[in-house]
């Protein structure tokens, strides 16, 4: 089953004042379609009253809404899907569990594990790092621009429809030349949330992506 995927993606995190709810509220009214709620290590009702509150505010905005891991929560709230940071989980069990109607993407560093997540079930990828990232501390190769053109070449001779978003320390005169590889999207947090104006940022870069 295809399914909707934005192109320009914007995930939360808690590094800054805003919180989450906040975040996604900021988000809606720049006119964002896809919210990644990304949240760790809370018990569960922490995380359930953050998502009934964001699953409200993207009700009202037409929003998709996204929960980073905590696929255990699914039926509990008005979540669309999820996405999968472990590059090394059993996607074809996630789709079985979570059934066919269920958005599930994952991350992935390579043009293996992109192939991998596109046999298993998965609807999308987010491949990354492009660069360093303060939101995501990791110690993965960092890709840069040739690196995703040449994961997208050889993604596309075996699948050539399954979507890629780029994640990781992106900033805004980063997306030009890395809509020019044949990325579907992009993922930004910090880019978005550090910037002086926040409504100002996320419409700059989602013309960008969009425009691409």
């Amino acid at each position: 089953m295809k399914k909707f995927i934005e192109p320009f993606q914007y995930i939360t995190h808690e590094l800054g004042n805003l919180s989450h709810v906040r975040q996604a509220e900021l988000a809606c009214q720049a006119g964002a379609k896809w919210i990644q709620y990304r949240r760790l290590n809370q018990p569960d009702e922490v995380l359930l009253e953050d998502i009934a509150k964001i699953a409200g505010i993207c009700d009202d905005w037409g929003t998709t809404l996204i929960v980073t891991d905590h696929v255990h929560l699914n039926g509990r709230a008005d979540i669309q899907g999820f996405h999968i940071e472990d590059m090394n989980a059993d996607f074809l069990q996630l789709r079985a569990a979570l059934g066919p109607d269920v958005t599930l993407g994952g991350s992935a560093n390579t043009t293996e594990g992109l192939l991998r997540l596109a046999a298993e079930g998965a609807d999308y990828a987010g491949l990354g790092p492009f660069a360093a990232t303060r939101t995501k501390p990791n110690n993965y190769p960092q890709l840069g621009t040739n690196g995703y053109r040449q994961a997208i070449q050889l993604l596309r001779e075996q699948q050539p429809d399954f979507p890629v978003v780029a994640v990781g320390g992106i900033a805004a005169a980063d997306v030009p030349a890395l809509m020019e590889t044949g990325i579907y999207g992009i993922a930004v947090s910090a880019a978005v949330y550090d910037a002086p104006d926040f409504e100002v940022a996320y419409l700059q870069l989602y013309n960008l992506v969009k425009g691409a």
